[in-house]
């Protein structure tokens, strides 16, 4: 057992590191699209707008809500209708919390498992942006690892709720 806690420790520290990395990337485009739309506005009202904003904008966006995913479910800051479960005892709260857990994590995994098979359909035929050619499949891949990421984060999740489990009944 003082393995597989070892583990679940490494992982648990792995996951943190690797969100921390992620929100901060994510932050770093934000700022970029702020500029990039401010940027925009102001060279408009000049008669100079800066071609493909739209584009960027939504490449960006995309990578930048990926990329919050999993800091987002360690926060607990995504929307949750807890109002019937909280009514139910501890052990069956917990119970339900590892079966949504459980498939959250199935349901990202497949999510991020089809999104990169998308992405790599997109890398093979090289599909581009319309007005800036710029190819699809790097952002899409970031979606992908994205999903990912929160499907890991659900698994550490389910595996906590296990151990609250072995310390209440040892």
């Amino acid at each position: 057992m003082v393995e597989t806690k070892g583990l679940a420790h490494q992982l648990e520290r792995a996951n943190r590191m690797l969100n921390r990395v992620l929100v901060t990337i994510a932050g770093a485009i934000l700022v970029i699209m702020m500029l990039l739309a401010c940027v925009n506005v102001a060279l408009r009202s000049l008669g100079y707008p800066v071609k493909g904003t739209f584009e960027l904008v939504g490449f960006f966006g995309a990578v930048v809500a990926a990329f919050a995913l999993g800091r987002t479910q360690m926060a607990g800051e995504h929307i949750s209708v807890d109002v019937l479960i909280a009514r139910f005892p501890g052990e069956l709260k917990r119970i339900l919390t590892a079966i949504c857990n459980l498939l959250g994590m199935v349901f990202f995994a497949l999510a991020g498992w089809e999104t990169a098979r998308q992405g790599t359909t997109l890398w093979r035929v090289q599909e581009m942006s319309g007005t800036l050619h710029i190819v699809y499949f790097p952002f899409v891949y970031t979606v992908s690892l994205g999903c990912f990421v929160l499907a890991l984060v659900l698994f550490l999740e389910l595996l906590k709720n296990g151990r609250r489990r072995d310390i209440i009944h040892p």
